[in-house]
């Protein structure tokens, strides 16, 4: 893992809402507005851009918490900014807080979570749940 980054270092993303990314279920489409589904994706995505820069070859980032506060939506076609701030940095562990906003307008706070493993290693493990 190569350590390129240190806490309060930030990544930015900019996301524009989608007809895909709205809040729908099987059952059909509930809001046409930023789903929070998406957004948690997109607040995960934002963090993980700090990961495919410090990872290795044979390494691999790994999810291992999301927290949402949804505050605003973002309707269909807006851009939404991501900002990803480092939190935690502590050997292969990576926490982040995530603002997102529609210019000024707070969408959402998330905090996200990752590990930088060995790709092998994680294998094992995803062979071991079968």
């Amino acid at each position: 893992m190569k350590n390129l980054f240190k806490i309060g270092n930030t990544k930015i993303f900019t996301k524009t809402v989608t007809q895909s990314d709205i809040a729908q279920f099987d059952e059909g489409t509930v809001h046409e507005v930023y789903g929070t589904f998406a957004l948690g994706r997109d607040a995960e995505w934002s963090s993980r851009l700090f990961v495919l820069e410090m990872k290795e070859e044979d390494e691999e980032g790994i999810g291992t918490f999301l927290n949402i506060k949804h505050h605003s939506p973002a309707l269909l076609h807006q851009t939404v900014t991501f900002t990803a701030t480092i939190t935690v940095l502590e050997k292969n562990k990576l926490d982040c807080y995530v603002v997102a906003k529609v210019g000024d307008r707070l969408i959402a706070e998330c905090e996200t979570g990752q590990k930088i493993i060995k790709k092998e290693k994680l294998n094992l493990l995803f062979e071991s749940l079968k």
